[in-house]
Order: C-alpha cells, then sequence, then structure tokens
C-alpha cells in the first residue's frame, strides 16, 4: 500500500482498493475505509508516520470492501462516518449483502466472509448529491449507481474519487465481467463522467489519471461487448433457460468459476445485463415446465 498526493491537498493509497484521503486546515478525510482492520491499521500507521491527520471517514458504497475497515476505524478513533442512506442500511447490517447474492434466502456460511460479508458500522450521517460541508472540507457529492444502488462519488479541487463507478484497465483486464447490480445506471454514470470536467480522476480499482475518459470508454465497450456476446448466444438458441445461458455466458468469457460467492457475483451482473435486454424489448424472460427461460 502506497500513499501518493496528486495535488497539494488530495492523495490516495494505492492498492487493490484504493482509499482516497484529502486535508485541510489541520483536518484530514478518508474516502472509504479497505476491506478490513489490517488494512486501516497499515492507512493509521501511514498518516501518522507522515504527521497527516485523521478526523472524518466517508464510505462511497456497500460493498465489504469498501467499508469493512469502518469498524476499527470506529472503535479506535471514534470519527463520525458519513455515507448514502440507501448503503447505509447494508453498512450497518452488512448480512444483507449475501442475503440479496442468495436470492433473499438466509446465505450459506460460504458467503458469510469477509469479501461479501464487512464487519457492520454505524453511520452517523447521510451524504447526498450536491455540495456537502465536512469540517472545513467543502465537497461535491456525485450519484454514481449502477455497480451499487447508491453509489456516490466525491469531488474535492478538482480531484473526483470515482468509487466503483469505473474500473481501471488492469481491473477490467482481471474481472472480464465487472461486477454491477443495474445495466441502465451505469452505463447512465459512465456517459455523465466521460464529459465530466475535472483535473484527474482515482477509480476504486485502478490507477489516477489525469485524462482518464479513454478508461471510462474502455468500461463502456466492456458492457457492449457483454451484451452482444448474449445476443449472439440468442440468435443461436433462440430459447434457453436461464442458467444454461449464464453457463455459456461464463464459458464464451474463458471464465472457470470455482466457488459459490464468485458465481454468485457474475450471476448479479448476468441478470443485469438481461434486465437491460428485457427493457429494450430485445428479451424475454418467462416460466415453463418450471424453468426461468429467456427467449429472444
Amino acid at each position: 500500500m502506497e500513499l501518493i498526493q496528486v495535488s497539494d491537498e488530495c492523495y490516495y493509497f494505492s492498492s487493490a482498493v484504493n482509499i482516497g484521503y484529502i486535508k485541510k486546515d489541520g483536518k484530514g478525510l478518508l474516502i472509504d475505509s479497505g476491506i478490513d482492520k489490517s488494512t486501516m491499521k497499515k492507512v493509521c500507521n501511514e498518516l501518522n508516520e507522515n504527521k497527516l491527520p485523521l478526523d472524518y471517514l466517508i464510505i462511497t458504497h456497500a460493498h465489504a470492501d469498501h467499508f469493512g475497515g469502518g469498524h476499527y476505524i470506529k472503535n479506535t478513533l471514534n470519527l463520525p462516518i458519513y455515507a448514502p442512506a440507501l448503503e447505509a442500511a447494508i453498512i450497518e447490517n452488512p448480512v444483507l449483502e449475501p442475503i440479496y447474492l442468495w436470492n433473499g434466502a438466509f446465505p450459506l456460511p460460504e458467503l458469510r466472509n469477509k469479501f461479501l460479508e464487512g464487519k457492520a458500522v454505524k453511520v452517523d450521517h447521510f451524504i447526498f448529491e450536491g455540495n456537502q460541508k465536512i469540517g472545513p472540507f467543502t465537497l461535491e457529492v456525485l450519484s454514481l449507481p449502477g455497480h451499487s444502488y447508491g453509489q456516490i462519488g466525491v469531488l474535492f479541487q478538482g480531484i473526483l474519487y470515482a468509487a466503483d463507478s469505473y474500473f481501471g484497465q488492469s481491473a477490467l483486464d482481471k474481472h472480464v465481467i465487472p461486477f454491477i447490480a443495474d445495466l441502465k445506471d451505469t452505463l447512465s454514470t459512465l456517459d455523465y463522467l466521460i464529459g465530466y470536467p475535472c483535473q484527474g480522476a482515482i477509480p476504486g480499482h485502478g490507477f489516477f489519471e489525469e485524462d482518464f475518459y479513454s478508461t471510462i470508454q474502455q468500461n463502456i465497450n466492456v458492457h457492449h461487448k457483454q451484451l452482444d456476446n448474449l445476443k449472439d448466444l440468442l440468435n443461436e438458441y433462440k430459447t434457453i433457460t436461464f442458467e444454461e445461458l449464464l453457463s455459456k455466458f461464463l464459458d464464451m468469457n474463458d471464465l472457470n468459476v470455482n466457488n459459490i460467492g464468485q458465481l454468485l457475483l457474475f450471476r448479479t451482473t448476468f441478470t443485469a445485463y438481461l434486465t437491460y435486454l428485457m427493457e429494450q424489448k430485445i428479451i424475454n424472460l418467462c416460466v415453463k415446465s418450471n424453468q426461468l427461460m429467456v427467449e429472444l
């Protein structure tokens, strides 16, 4: 984990999951808290070594790799925590994520790990789209849904902390099918960001770029490619069960899924793609012979 300074008052901890940091007038604010206590200990040690303050925490969305360390911060420093209202419901009740991944049933033990269920943490204040004053910080909060239901980004002095509204190229290459909950919102957010004026952006997974627009276009291209893949499969089979189509979709992307959690994450994105195609009146979903069918 490396602390990188991108402007006079804007930094980020570069890691598998980036954590933002800004300072002003002797106060410091974190944007996201990593996956666990160990991550936050490293962040706090680095800040202490550099004599940088820590007074506030914003959590951009309720995925465990972005809020799991909040419990440690709350217990050790008792910082005020800010998060979007809908995301806060999951941050405070993190079992909700494995519950919704498991179709609403109480989740299997295999799904109750730190990657899908971070430690619960109390959110002190809701944060909303628009200008937000937190201590000496005047922030612009952007609504960036798609990857998560109520995800936000934070703009401070021209630097955009973009959360998981888009992924860096290495993350796109690694995951092949990036996780989303709603494709329509994802594409709308990406279209919004591709023309957004700022001095640079930091995604949740990837590196700071001053010219990040080509990276966002790559994200758009990935989603359209996956839609085309699904259309190709449906043109071949016309009518196919939901589960068969999911399996063939993963095969088409050379993905070899070997655990339930990973399969359910891909299944969520796959379902988001199907929902989008239904909204576009390209496909239909129905039940036949006790099976969920996808029809072109």
